[in-house]
């Protein structure tokens, strides 16, 4: 009789060796002071106090890129997901005032390639190094039978700190606050599935030149990637000039913004008041959505609102755009009943 294997069985040990020393120098390459060892060890080590806290709250996050992936897997491009696994995490610490300080990756697939693999965590370790936090480790999973063929699944998780008593939301937080937006570089990494249906109510396929930026495929343009603001919004944050902010995700302005405000106030946005990019518009158009399921899936081209008080709104802003943030005034605090919501002006035609 003929013995069987582990790789009969579809699990190639060899190619997950092979991916981890290909993977090393990318994870060396974020090191910053705090971590120690490197990869290939059961658990990773890191020292807060030598990344310069000196009485840290620790704040940790966890996410994946959802849906998004099978674009990337059906175009054939994997280098961009890894930044958008680890702008989902670190952008959710910044915004509690937490600098990230480590991240951890799960690859999950039922055929593991090599080449694939490594440009998905080329990505991520990008992703850190945009961040300022280290890659210091992650598991990968070859599981046949549970995923089919290449498919493959991203999760990260990251771990930040902030100084004791610095954290945000602020408790000062009312009306009269002004809303900051920081612009998104797209679609980021939320409403793929509906982005997704509405391509195949389309005769596009991910190859074809998109109608809405020249030069690129319909699948270079949505698999840009999520943009990371935690250098901008830490900045902003050590110079005491931000009361809370939130990251724009799955539900939009209306979804998250509430999420880190207090009773009795109303946020009232403007949406003319920043560009919407263009894919919003075709997304709209394209697949029939109404403005207000737009804004409620969407981030509509703000990734990211801070709350502002009104004198430092102009230093505020000085040091966003230093960082490389294209800001807009979005709308202000006022009084309100009950639980904290947003109040959006759509003008006619809105997101075109």
């Amino acid at each position: 009789m003929t013995s069987l294997t582990y790789r009969d069985a579809g699990v190639d040990i060899e190619a997950g060796d092979a991916l981890v020393e290909a993977i090393k120098p990318l994870a060396r390459a974020t090191d910053r002071p705090g971590t120690s060892g490197g990869l290939g060890g059961f658990g990773a080590v890191f020292d807060p106090r030598a990344a310069g806290f000196r009485d840290p709250v620790l704040v940790s996050t966890t996410d994946g890129v959802g849906t998004k992936l099978k674009v990337a897997i059906e175009a054939g491009v994997h280098r961009y997901v890894g930044q958008d696994l680890v702008a989902m995490c670190v952008n959710d610490l910044v915004v509690a005032g937490a600098e990230p300080l480590f991240f951890l990756d799960y690859f999950a697939t039922g055929r593991l390639e090599v080449d694939h693999a490594r440009e998905v965590i080329a990505g991520i370790a990008e992703g850190c190094r945009i961040a300022g936090c280290a890659l210091v480790g992650g598991e990968t999973a070859e599981m046949p039978g549970l995923y089919h063929g290449g498919d493959y699944d991203l999760a990260g998780f990251a771990v930040g700190a902030a100084e004791r008593g610095t954290t945000l939301p602020r408790g000062d937080v009312g009306p009269g606050d002004v809303l900051l937006g920081l612009a998104s570089s797209g679609v980021h990494s939320n409403g793929f599935s509906l982005v997704r249906r509405v391509l195949e109510g389309t005769n596009l396929t991910l190859a074809a030149p998109v109608p809405f930026a020249a030069g690129a495929s319909v699948g270079e343009a949505l698999l840009t990637p999520t943009r990371i603001y935690v250098r901008a919004v830490l900045a902003a944050h050590r110079a005491g000039l931000v009361k809370a902010a939130a990251h724009i995700t799955g539900g939009g302005l209306p979804g998250n913004l509430p999420r880190v405000l207090p009773e009795g106030v109303v946020a009232t946005v403007d949406a003319r008041a920043w560009p919407v990019p263009p894919v919003f518009a075709w997304l709209a158009r394209a697949g029939g959505v109404a403005a207000a399921e737009m804004t409620r899936v969407f981030n509509c081209g703000i990734g990211m609102v801070l709350v502002i008080a009104p004198d430092a709104v102009e230093a505020a802003e000085a040091v966003l755009r230093e960082a490389g943030e294209t800001v807009f005034r979005i709308g202000v605090l006022e009084p309100g009943e009950g639980a904290a919501r947003v109040r959006l002006s759509l003008p006619d035609g809105w997101p075109a």
